[in-house]
């Protein structure tokens, strides 16, 4: 089973980004990292350039969504940051699962 934290620190976030491999698609950029660990760990960052408050808070519980829902067929042991494009604004939950899934497939940390 896997277990997924948060990425909460500006640090880890940081890592990531340097450290990491990064692929996008039209609404979002994934960076993904090794962590050593048995565990994932999923950041989500929003810019202001997306939407309102409101938006953006949606935006961020449907990708934690989307990720718990799929959570079974990815690798365990990553750090992994999605990031909105700007593309991404008023999209809707289907779209964003869906660029969530084709971006886990590119970067070949899912079984699916």
């Amino acid at each position: 089973m896997i277990f997924t934290e948060g990425l909460k620190s500006n640090s880890d976030f940081s890592k990531v980004y340097k450290e990491g491999r990064s692929k996008a698609n039209r609404y979002l950029v994934m960076y993904v990292r090794e962590n050593g660990t048995d565990k994932n760990r999923l950041g989500v960052s929003i810019s202001k350039k997306v939407g309102n408050s409101v938006y953006r808070h949606y935006f961020k519980r449907c990708v934690k969504e989307s990720y718990r829902l799929h959570e079974k067929v990815f690798n365990s042991g990553l750090d992994i940051v999605v990031l909105a494009r700007t593309g991404a604004k008023g999209i809707k939950y289907r779209d964003i699962e869906s660029a969530i899934m084709h971006l886990m497939r590119i970067h070949k940390v899912c079984s699916k």
